[in-house]
């Protein structure tokens, strides 16, 4: 039985997502956007309970979709363009009263301080429009913060219905990072793709 391991988590980290189209497959490529500052995922999750002769007889529960908020250095306008479903009116990003952000799939990771990472993958949901905020500057410089918030349900991944997929590597170890992102997007971690060999000279 492998030993049971209690460190504590002290950073956020590689934060990707992908389009899902109708039928719940990536449209294109997995995205990365870095400098995650902060995220937190809340499942929505409650008991149900059958009274009998006075006393609770059964328990059952019933589960909801799963929040997702996060906070980023700053978001990438091309990445706000396809988590928000804005459309281009030329080089402006347009956002109406018809936009409908596209199902996403994401995954990213909490690190331990000896280097082991636990793996996070939530199957599918939609990211709502933010607020836009600024402050003057003042003699300090202060920093903003870029804000997302969503829902996740769930989808079929390997014949089960899924919302929320996890696991822990070991440092140094990458088997459950590659697992996840197979299982979440059908596509390998993009650092892991295979470099086409180049021809050889005659």
């Amino acid at each position: 039985m492998p030993e049971k391991t209690y460190k504590a988590s002290i950073n956020v980290n590689d934060f990707h997502y992908a389009v899902l189209d109708s039928t719940d497959k990536v449209v294109d490529n997995i995205e990365r956007v870095k400098f995650l500052k902060e995220i937190t995922v809340e499942a929505q999750q409650e008991i149900e309970k059958a009274f009998g002769d006075g006393e609770v007889a059964e328990m059952a529960t019933s589960n909801g979709p799963m929040t997702v908020s996060g906070s980023f250095h700053k978001i990438p306008q091309e990445d706000k363009d396809k988590i928000f479903g804005l459309k281009k009116i030329g080089k402006l990003s347009s956002y109406g009263p018809d936009s409908n952000p596209p199902y996403v799939a994401i995954v990213f990771t909490i690190e331990d301080q000896d280097g082991g990472k636990g793996w996070y993958g939530l199957a599918k949901g939609k990211f709502t429009m933010p607020s836009v905020s600024g402050t003057t500057k003042e003699e300090s410089i202060e920093f903003g913060n870029e804000e997302v918030e969503g829902e996740f349900m769930s989808r079929v991944i390997q014949n089960e219905r899924v919302m929320r997929l996890s696991g822990e590597d070991a440092p140094g170890e990458t088997e459950v990072r590659d697992e996840i992102f197979q299982a979440i997007f059908g596509k390998p971690y993009p650092d892991s793709e295979t470099e086409p060999e180049e021809p050889e000279t005659p």
